[in-house]
């Protein structure tokens, strides 16, 4: 098992460049299954969630082809459903956004039960519900779905909540299907506009990207498309986070601003402040980083969950108590354990809230990663802990961050996989 050995209390200093979005990467390489036609996918970042995914779509008879570091060609003209690769889609939350797109292909098919982070009850009603009332039956039992989607038609509906990956699955189906179906109370976060980019490379019509109604026109026979994945706002995040904490000037290449607005509105409430350029946003250490009352995640445009860990982290080293509340998922506080044995003080209120006080000078341990965002978390805690740490069980931070550890030495940070 790899861990990563970090020596923590150092400025950093130079630009970081930000990958692209793992959560638009997913959905789009699960698109591809909608069409026979070559699709080329650029910008992908080279992290372990993508080549899972290439590993279902490969075991199931997709022809993949790497044609540079990041960019790669996936023709999809003979698949066979019930060649998938079952370990694979067990270890994989991802794998979920394959029932859209497998059932505007294949009438029946079965599927099996998705893996990933233990963050919580991650129901798939939401999912079910919407492709029921687009037609598409589903028989559940102990181990997999049975899918029957012989009688799937455009439609109009509306999602029980906002769920990201529901919305996605629901805009694949209704993509390749000919009629008009409405969408409403769907997501609308930077990632699923770009697989709605994505659909209408492919040829749909989709009108609403970006808001939380959307209208698809979607067609039977899809053609073959390129597309460019957009930077990943949730590490752009963390990154702007780790600058603010570790009070470093660092510059994060490839942070859109419109992706991040609200995220920078509460760091700068703590006394954080940036320089915005050209595709470059620039941390300006703050002289006192100062504890607001409350950081509350939402579904865009607020706070997104997946910078709760982070903002959790900055909380330590915030003068006085910052409430951070997940209402989104009631098991991502696993990290506030290992925090607390760095020496944080933290109370966990309840499954969605826990209250920080600070500042807190950390002091290095030994530490595990329970999931993917916890992990990057304790990362930045251990970059500005005294003396040495060590985080085991960082598959969970390959899962999302590529190399990340090779990319923090460029800023001077002294961290190594072991």
């Amino acid at each position: 098992m790899e861990t990563f050995e970090i020596i923590g209390g150092k400025k950093l200093k130079g630009e970081i460049e930000v990958r692209g979005s793992k959560n638009a990467t997913t959905p789009i390489l699960a698109a591809t299954l909608l069409t026979e036609k070559e699709c080329i996918i650029s910008n992908i970042p080279l992290i372990e969630d993508v080549y899972r995914m290439l590993e279902i779509l490969s075991s199931m008879g997709s022809e993949i082809r790497w044609l540079g570091k990041r960019k790669v060609s996936v023709k999809n003209e003979k698949i066979d459903p019930d060649k998938i690769d079952l370990e694979t889609v067990k270890k994989l939350r991802s794998s979920v956004l394959l029932l859209g797109s497998l059932s505007a292909r294949f009438d029946k098919f079965k599927f099996y039960r998705p893996g990933g982070c233990v963050i919580g009850a991650r129901p798939l009603g939401t999912h079910f519900e919407a492709l029921r009332k687009m037609g598409v039956d589903i028989l559940q039992n102990d181990r997999d779905y049975i899918i029957n989607a012989q009688k799937r038609k455009a439609t109009k509906l509306t999602l029980g909540e906002m769920s990201v990956t529901a919305t996605e699955n629901a805009m694949m189906l209704a993509a390749a299907m000919p009629g008009k179906t409405i969408i409403k109370a769907c997501a609308c976060e930077p990632h699923v506009e770009d697989l709605g980019k994505f659909l209408i490379a492919l040829g749909a019509k989709i009108k609403g990207l970006g808001t939380h109604s959307l209208e698809i026109s979607g067609v039977k026979k899809m053609h073959k498309a390129t597309h460019v994945v957009i930077p990943d706002a949730n590490e752009a995040a963390t990154l702007l986070i780790l600058g603010v904490i570790s009070g470093s000037s660092i510059k994060v290449r490839n942070a859109r601003e419109d992706h991040l607005d609200l995220v920078l509105e509460k760091l700068r409430e703590f006394g954080a402040d940036f320089k915005i350029g050209k595709n470059m946003i620039e941390v300006i250490p703050a002289k006192k980083l100062q504890a607001i009352s409350k950081v509350d995640t939402r579904t865009y445009p607020g706070v997104p969950s997946d910078v709760q860990a982070p903002f959790g982290v900055l909380a330590t080293q915030a003068e006085g108590e910052t409430l951070i509340h997940d209402s989104l998922y009631e098991s991502r506080f696993n990290y506030i354990g290992e925090l607390k044995k760095m020496g944080a003080k933290a109370k966990i209120v309840d499954s969605h809230r826990v209250l920080v006080s600070g500042p807190t000078k950390l002091k290095g341990k030994i530490i595990t990663s329970f999931d993917l965002r916890a992990g990057v978390s304790l990362i930045m805690a251990a970059l500005i802990a005294e003396g040495k740490t060590i985080i085991k069980e960082i598959y969970q931070v390959d899962r999302g961050y590529e190399r990340i550890e090779e990319r923090l030495q460029k800023l001077g940070a002294e961290i190594r996989r072991v």
